[in-house]
């Protein structure tokens, strides 16, 4: 006669393997579902990246080359050169500053060469090399 636990715990383990089987069988078909929309969206990008690169070259070749502007005279920025420049004005770091419409910090860090005056300031740093002790005077006085 079979013992009344072990029939009672094989049956157990038949019915729970049922449900998994129940349960695994819905989670791999969504799966499947997945697999196959991820193989659509594949597909679908490679075909739309294959367009943009079919339009950028249809634009390019459509597209007049855009007339070349004349590049602007390159002035070169020394910091030794720049304190020199500001030592022969006669100015502190402050009204050269001002003088460029930027702070006397500014002005300090550029001649320490711990930093480089914007390409914006360059224009008016090459001005300031034509300027005079006197003309750089009469600036700051009518401030």
């Amino acid at each position: 006669m079979p013992n009344i636990a072990n029939v009672l715990r094989e049956e157990i383990i038949r019915l729970a393997r049922k449900e998994l089987r129940g349960e695994s069988a819905a989670l791999k078909k969504a799966s499947a579902q997945n697999r196959s929309d991820i193989a659509g969206l594949k597909r679908q990008v490679r075909d739309l990246e294959r367009q943009v690169v079919r339009l950028r070259k249809g634009a390019a070749a459509q597209r007049p080359s855009p007339p070349e502007e004349p590049t602007p005279l390159k002035a070169r920025f020394g910091a030794k050169g720049f304190a020199a420049q500001r030592r022969r004005l006669g100015l502190s770091a402050s009204e050269l500053g001002f003088l460029l419409n930027c702070s006397g910090q500014s002005v300090y860090k550029w001649e320490q060469g711990k930093a480089r005056p914007r390409a914006s300031q360059m224009p008016a740093i090459a001005a300031l090399r034509q300027l005079s002790k006197s003309q750089a005077a009469k600036v700051l006085e009518a401030r």
